[in-house]
């Protein structure tokens, strides 16, 4: 497949992926991210001590906007978005393997997880302060389709940021409309961090099969953020978050 229509397919997945993860950082429809930051006092009612204990155990996820994520460091953000959202996802990814090798011959698992892997890829670009789409669709282009598209990801088509659907399912809705997007690519898809292949064989079973493709799906995430943090920190040196977290 031509390498700008490559590009092409994956810019219109990061004009997905931008706003879903805006949505996350930046929505508290309940106010619970903003009265992690409140102090009790004695005056408080009933009520506002029901409120600050549900926040208290909100802030203890470290979620964008509270006050634990203010005490997180670019490292430990990045790590957040691969170990909190990426875990998440990954249930939807691994899910059709509950139905064996009957779905597993089906695309529909590497769609998900391909998607899933954009979207943890993007986030982790934006916490090493990397936001521009052109450097976005290089980095995807490189480490989920084996391309260099650095020369060619600055001519892709600009796809106009579509609002994401508010709601407790929005990142999962995005998830889907990514997986649609990448239909066009279907032939990429074997070439993204895939499970190990124990853990693909264990897959092939009916019922174990979701477990196993739950772990193998979650380790293949991992490495793909470390190839990411690898192609940040090779294109973009000034990125000092992302050389520390390489020498760990």
């Amino acid at each position: 497949m031509d390498d700008r229509r490559v590009a092409a397919v994956l810019s219109s997945a990061v004009a997905i992926i931008d706003p879903v993860l805006d949505l996350l950082a930046e929505r508290d429809p309940i106010g619970l991210k903003g009265r992690t930051f409140r102090e009790s006092s004695d005056e408080d009612s009933k009520l506002d001590n029901v409120i600050d204990f549900l926040a208290k155990a909100f802030d203890t996820t470290d979620f964008p906007g509270t006050a634990g994520w203010e005490k997180l460091d670019s490292d430990a953000r990045s790590q957040w978005w691969v170990n909190r959202i990426g875990a998440l996802n990954t249930v939807a990814v691994a899910f059709p393997g509950v139905f064996g090798i009957l779905v597993n011959r089906l695309p529909l698992q590497d769609l998900l997880g391909f998607a899933n892997q954009a979207m943890v890829l993007v986030a982790v670009a934006r916490e090493s302060g990397v936001t521009d789409r052109e450097t976005h669709v290089a980095l995807l282009g490189s480490v989920l389709c084996k391309r260099d598209l650095t020369s060619i990801a600055d001519s892709a088509p600009e796809k106009k940021e579509q609002s994401p659907t508010s709601g407790p399912f929005a990142l999962l809705r995005g998830m889907w409309r990514i997986a649609n997007v990448l239909r066009d690519v279907a032939g990429e898809l074997e070439k993204r961090p895939h499970p190990r292949g124990f853990y693909r064989v264990i897959g092939a079973i009916p019922l174990i099969g979701g477990v196993a493709g739950y772990l193998g799906e979650r380790g293949a995430l991992s490495r793909a953020a470390k190839q990411g943090r690898k192609w940040l920190a090779a294109h973009h040196r000034d990125s000092a978050s992302v050389d520390k977290d390489l020498r760990r």
